[in-house]
């Protein structure tokens, strides 16, 4: 039965194929469910529960904290690549997935903890004090930042490392509409669930990543072998510090690299700049300012921006890249995301229709973000870790750590940047913000376009990056 539902979705896909990726699946599943129901709780957390103003902060300190939480986060990200990129000599590539989760797990619970003391009467935020809590609302912050920057790079890789080029293509949006179910799911339950016991849930998801990868490894392994040039640099090793720069020095001696590092980044600089817009005002808002106003709006975003990104994964992906091809899936998304910020400026500006006021102008930024998030998880996402099955072991796991946790995280930071001189002012961010966004897209368009065709001719040559 399951086998039949799967090939009348993706009548491409081998029959050998479907348990090999329904197994990858279940386990991004797990990955992006847990992603997003903290992601969203990391704002709740930060936003209105670990500076309050009961204790002596400004009702909008975690808000104004925000973007230099996001610059900081840079130098974090710098510690974790140095001990993921010995990582990764010293253990074979499933057991990161143990070492790397069961750390989340201890950090997740006693976060849990804390905030379930922090909820009953008799103790309250008085009792954890003013600066325990907002330490919690720092380490939290930087552990949910980077859970998504490591796990979820982590998985790609090992995915880049276990099919073909060809398979990919194949199986790739299936696993990305599995994923967005486990999103829909672990949005649509932050909606309900009070925040300690919503991280609590999301913990049991990470473990389950574990379990996941465990039963992967039991499939034979023939079937766990991909690019087989690629797989035969697995076995090289290098000493601690060769290991950290490796891959740095083959991302900046290598323009396909490069190229990847462009594609992967760029976006979330408009991202960081958006998201922060629509955070803001759905903060300062009279319906949306309370706690709980904030995390169902939050709640919201997570289902509408996953559930669009559910069906462009069925229906829409695998229709893109089969009939048009890896290099007009890397560009739809520059293109859709370039048209939709001179909308919202044009909406904003007036000169779509009338001025928007606060409520209009926070749910057309929230359109924006919807379309943005779900053209990335659904179409750019699985079309940018393509790019990687032609490339070594270091380019697939050390490179692509520095792209994905240095480089998305110093995206991040960039943006943030951008943000903070604005944060009282956000009138003004509109505008900078799009101005400096449509930029960006230019640069974003010409690197797809250059990593597109790149990519083709490795593939057509039977060639790889190393």
């Amino acid at each position: 039965m399951f086998t039949q539902i799967v090939q009348y979705f993706y009548p491409d896909m081998k029959k050998e194929e479907i348990k090999k990726f329904g197994i990858l699946a279940l386990t991004f599943f797990f990955t992006i469910g847990a992603y997003w129901a903290i992601r969203l709780l990391k704002d709740v957390i930060f936003f209105k529960l670990a500076f309050p103003a009961e204790l002596g902060w400004h009702p909008e300190q975690g808000r104004l904290f925000q973007p230099l939480a996001k610059m900081l986060s840079v130098g974090v990200v710098i510690c974790f690549v140095l001990i993921y990129s010995k990582l990764v000599d010293l253990f074979e590539k499933h057991k990161l997935f143990y070492i790397i989760c069961t750390f989340y797990t201890a950090i997740f619970v006693s976060v849990a903890g804390a905030l379930y003391v922090q909820s009953l009467p008799q103790y309250g935020s008085a009792f954890l004090g003013k600066n325990l809590l907002a330490g919690l609302g720092w380490v939290s912050y930087f552990a949910i930042e980077s859970f998504g920057s490591i796990v979820v790079a982590l998985f790609w890789s090992f995915c880049a490392s276990v099919v073909t080029s060809d398979a990919a293509k194949r199986g790739y949006p299936f696993i990305i509409m599995f994923g967005q179910v486990g999103a829909i799911i672990g949005a649509g339950m932050t909606m309900y669930i009070d925040t300690y016991a919503m991280l609590a849930l999301a913990t049991f998801s990470v473990v389950a990543i574990m379990f996941a990868i465990k039963y992967f490894m039991a499939l034979p392994a023939q079937e766990r072998i991909g690019n087989r040039e690629a797989h035969a640099t697995e076995k090289v090793k290098e000493g601690f510090f060769e290991g950290f720069f490796s891959g740095l020095r083959l991302l900046f001696t290598r323009t396909y690299l490069l190229g990847i590092l462009a594609v992967s980044t760029l976006y979330e600089v408009i991202n960081t700049i958006v998201d922060y817009q629509m955070k803001s005002q759905a903060s300062l808002h009279p319906v949306y300012g309370t706690t709980k106003g904030f995390q169902q709006f939050l709640a919201i975003y997570g289902l509408a921006t996953n559930g669009l990104a559910f069906f462009m994964a069925l229906l829409g992906t695998r229709y893109i890249i089969k009939k048009y091809g890896l290099t007009v899936a890397l560009l739809f998304f520059p293109v859709c995301l370039g048209i939709a910020l001179i909308v919202l400026y044009g909406y904003f500006a007036g000169w779509i229709m009338a001025k928007p006021n606060a409520t209009q102008l926070l749910w057309g930024t929230f359109g924006v973000m919807m379309l943005a998030k779900g053209l990335s998880y659904a179409v750019s996402n699985p079309t940018k870790e393509m790019m990687y099955i032609p490339t070594s072991k270091d380019a697939k796991f050390k490179s692509k750590g520095w792209i994905d946790m240095f480089g998305g995280r110093s995206a991040k930071a960039l943006g943030a940047k951008i943000s903070d001189p604005f944060k009282a002012h956000l009138a003004d961010l509109m505008v900078y913000g799009t101005v400096i966004g449509l930029g960006l897209v230019g640069v974003w368009f010409l690197a797809a376009l250059y990593v597109g065709r790149k990519n083709a001719q490795l593939t057509r040559d039977g060639k790889i990056i190393e």
